[in-house]
């Protein structure tokens, strides 16, 4: 972010400019081919019998190497080395299954979109299972997320990823003499008032940034962290009166609860019968994994300082649906890894601005609808690629998005110094001429 110091003693942000899209529903699905509308049950489950092959052939791997690291086998001169070369090889093997079981889990979402095939009992009937065997309460999350969709980016509807205001943070009062709503100015008093306030450190970014990956996904389903603000304290995902859902969901709710409970109950029966080390080694580990991919892959799709939250004057559903960023999932450790990343994980990251589009797109068809949809969008002016998406990512964009203010109808994330990244353009209905891009390696 290139700052400079005014005559007046003002620090000025360069702010790169967003086009808030003027696009109708009907303009952006009729560009996608009529192909891509298409469902198959057995397209799909193929994918399905696929994943657990690859996750199986994972295993089988890990467990072929596994025999060939003994102390006499290859002589290694310190039992250490030699559980350090298992724990690796573990660790190998977590990464990798969990990176493929994230994709079951994407295929499970698909389910809740009813993209999976034609049939709404098929959808959720799949979906319960590959949800409640990943820890995941099918119809509660289903529910709430379909919400998400409908107002992704609306800062008191959207459900999830909702940005904190200046005054959630208890952050010093707006004083409009000294800064501006837009975030471009600001004086050099405030910058250290709210750096003070907020606390921003390298360290506390990396740390918060890790806790956020690892316990992200259970304490949003359990106490709504990071989910919309004015939901009452004790908001879950378990509970089928919470504020979530209405009255009809009530047994929706319930079998997702018991999934769950089926769920936890085989995981503690294969910790009392074949230990906590081996089934953590097995299923424990990638499945962490699993929850860290989840957390990294859609913070990153619906958070930068470069992508706006609105109000509801403001407010479409066009806009939301383009309030999000395709990313190269793990682009950021080589070309190879990101084609490992998208293959693994079902393009989910890669082509997540679609999904927002039209979420019934079964993943094998939303490649060739957002190469379309991305055509349409680059003659309005509106390129939503990011930065690949991994960990150096999630520590920037935490670092860059702090919070929003309490005014306006649109309103772009500022970071610890009160500066944003970013300011509004309108065109008339997205004209092509208005040549605007976002680049988040320029403002990184």
């Amino acid at each position: 972010m290139k700052t400079t110091v005014a005559a007046n003693g003002r620090v000025e942000v360069e702010q790169t400019p967003f086009m808030i899209p003027d696009l109708s529903v009907k303009e952006l699905l009729s560009v996608i081919p009529a192909h891509c509308y298409k469902r198959s049950a057995i397209y799909s489950g193929a994918y399905v019998v696929w994943d657990f092959i690859l996750v199986a052939v994972i295993y089988k791997a890990a467990s072929f190497a596994d025999g060939f690291i003994t102390p006499e086998q290859i002589s290694l001169p310190s039992p250490y080395l030699y559980s350090a070369a298992r724990f690796a090889l573990w660790s190998l093997y977590a990464f990798a299954a969990g990176l493929v079981m994230t994709g079951l889990w994407v295929i499970a979402h698909e389910c809740g979109h009813q993209a999976f095939s034609e049939s709404k009992f098929i959808n959720n009937a799949v979906g319960w299972v590959l949800h409640s065997g990943l820890g995941v309460p099918y119809h509660s999350w289903r529910i709430t997320h379909a919400k998400h969709h409908a107002s992704t980016g609306h800062l008191t509807q959207d459900q999830v990823f909702v940005p904190k205001t200046r005054s959630d943070l208890g952050l010093p009062a707006f004083d409009a003499n000294k800064e501006n709503l837009e975030g471009s100015s600001v004086t050099q008093e405030v910058m250290k008032e709210l750096w003070e306030a907020i606390g921003d450190t390298p360290i506390v970014a990396a740390s918060t940034s890790a806790a956020y990956l690892l316990l992200g996904w259970p304490l949003y389903l359990f106490v709504n962290a990071s989910g919309q603000k004015r939901y009452p304290e004790g908001t879950n995902h378990f509970k089928p009166s919470a504020i979530m859902f209405s009255p009809h969901h009530y047994g929706q709710i319930i079998l997702s609860d018991v999934g769950v409970i089926i769920w936890a109950a085989c995981v503690g029966t294969a910790i009392y019968k074949f230990g906590f080390a081996d089934v953590f080694r097995l299923y424990l580990a990638p499945y962490i994994w699993v929850n860290h991919w989840l957390i990294l892959i859609t913070f990153l799709q619906h958070t930068d300082p470069l992508l706006p939250h609105y109000r509801a004057g403001a407010f479409t559903f066009p806009r939301g649906a383009l309030t999000t960023l395709d990313r190269q999932l793990l682009g950021d450790l080589g070309s190879f890894m990101g084609w490992v990343g998208a293959c693994a994980t079902h393009g989910i990251s890669e082509t997540h601005v679609l999904h927002h589009v039209n979420s019934k797109i079964p993943h094998y068809y939303a490649w060739d609808a957002t190469y379309a949809l991305r055509t349409r969008l680059g003659q309005a002016g509106i390129k939503l690629q990011g930065n690949p998406g991994g960990w150096s990512e999630m520590y920037r964009v935490f670092r860059q998005c702090k919070f929003v203010e309490d005014e306006g109808d649109i309103v772009f994330y500022k970071n610890a110094h009160g500066l944003a990244a970013t300011r509004p353009v309108f065109s008339d209905n997205g004209a092509s001429d208005s040549g605007v891009e976002i680049d988040t390696k320029k403002k990184a």
